[in-house]
This record gives structure tokens, C-alpha cells and sequence, in this order.
């Protein structure tokens, strides 16, 4: 992966939602579109403004991108908080794999991970 994309009808308070989630500003922005690095790989999330969102594209459809996070529940907890609601709870998928998913208040479907996979790639580079 090397960007994600959210959509967002109010925008601004989108961009808001996400500095705060996030913890610091975007390091890209330009009007109608804000841009975050992330993790260990400096992972893109862009928020787009929804007028540019393309024709077909449902809010909140398709694939669920789950970001890796080491306390799922923690992070669970702070979105709900911040205004998401709940998709699917904390699930133990077994082997160590902790998965939920929230829907943000602009209509995207946030999912988190806690892999033990990914931690041990982190590990060994």
C-alpha cells in the first residue's frame, strides 16, 4: 500500500477530525485535499473533499484498509470518542490478529489491526 484515500462531504471538519485522531497536521495540503504520512513506512492517507469523489464511488463501499496499531482496543476506545461509530468491535481473529472497524462521522470505514506478521517484518528490517 502506498496511499489511502478518504472521502468527506464537510471537509474541513474532516480534516479536523483526522489532526486530532492523528496527532499532528497534515504534511501536504492544498484545498479540497489533505495529506497524512504514517507508520513505520510513511504510509499516505489522503482526505479528499466528496465534490471530487468519482462518479460510482459510494461512501463507505469497498475494501476495508486496516491500519496496524499495537493496542487495538485502546484505539477502538479514542475513535468512538472522537465521534466514530462502531462497525465491528475488537475481534481476536486468533494467532495474536486483533481486528476492529469503525465508520468515521464522513461516512468512511476505518479498520485497525494489531498483527503479529506485521510486527515481526518491522522487527527483522
Amino acid at each position: 500500500m502506498a496511499n489511502a484515500s478518504y472521502w468527506a462531504d464537510d471537509w474541513a471538519a474532516a480534516r479536523e477530525w483526522y489532526t486530532s485522531l492523528i496527532g499532528f497536521p497534515p504534511y501536504f495540503e492544498r484545498p479540497g485535499y489533505a495529506e497524512w504520512r504514517l507508520g513505520d513506512d510513511q504510509d499516505e492517507l489522503g482526505l479528499i473533499d466528496a465534490r471530487y469523489r468519482p462518479a460510482g464511488v459510494t461512501p463507505g463501499a469497498g475494501v476495508v484498509l486496516h491500519w496496524h496499531t499495537d493496542d487495538v482496543h485502546a484505539l477502538y476506545e479514542r475513535l468512538l470518542a472522537l465521534g466514530a461509530t462502531s462497525l465491528e468491535g475488537p475481534q481476536d481473529r486468533g494467532a495474536g490478529f486483533v481486528t476492529a472497524s469503525v465508520v468515521d462521522p464522513f461516512g468512511n470505514v476505518f479498520g485497525i489491526i494489531y498483527s503479529p506478521h506485521y510486527v515481526a517484518l518491522k522487527g527483522a528490517s
